[in-house]
């Protein structure tokens, strides 16, 4: 199990970009593609205040995603699926701590400092609670799940 949490957490530090699935009022599932950051199991990301997934997410806290480590051929995929609760973070100490993991994963962040971009940046974090891992190099198709305490 040790070894499974460790390949985890390894794909959410090396991953630039996730997946996430959210859920529309109207009922169908949005999927859309974002950076994001992470610390431990608890992944970050930011999105306009009033976009579709800001949206989606204040009604439908549920999410999926996946990310996924470039590969070379199919025999060499390496990535994660998993589920969790998105909410929306508002403590100042925390958006502090999503913002040094962000400029640290992306410092080209600092090239957007400042700039209008036309939109207030909300910021989320995911509580993971399912993650299976998806490892072809053990095989094609081989996953492994963790589910995670509540």
């Amino acid at each position: 199990m040790d070894h499974l949490r460790a390949k985890l957490l390894e794909i959410l530090q090396k991953g630039s970009d996730m997946t996430i699935a959210t859920q529309r009022t109207d009922n169908y599932p949005q999927a859309t593609t974002v950076s994001y950051v992470s610390d431990g199991f608890e992944i970050y990301f930011g999105c306009g205040a009033t976009s579709q997934k800001a949206r989606n997410l204040a009604t439908r806290p549920e999410v999926s995603l996946t990310i996924n480590l470039p590969y070379e051929d199919w025999d060499h995929i390496l990535g994660i699926s998993a589920g969790g609760q998105c909410s929306r973070v508002t403590d100042l100490v925390e958006i502090g701590r999503f913002s040094k993991l962000t400029l640290a994963k992306f410092p080209q962040v600092l090239t957007y400092a400042g700039q209008d971009v036309g939109a207030e940046l909300a910021v989320f974090k995911i509580k993971l609670k399912v993650v299976s891992l998806l490892d072809y190099t053990q095989g094609f198709g081989h996953n492994d799940l963790l589910v995670l305490d509540a």
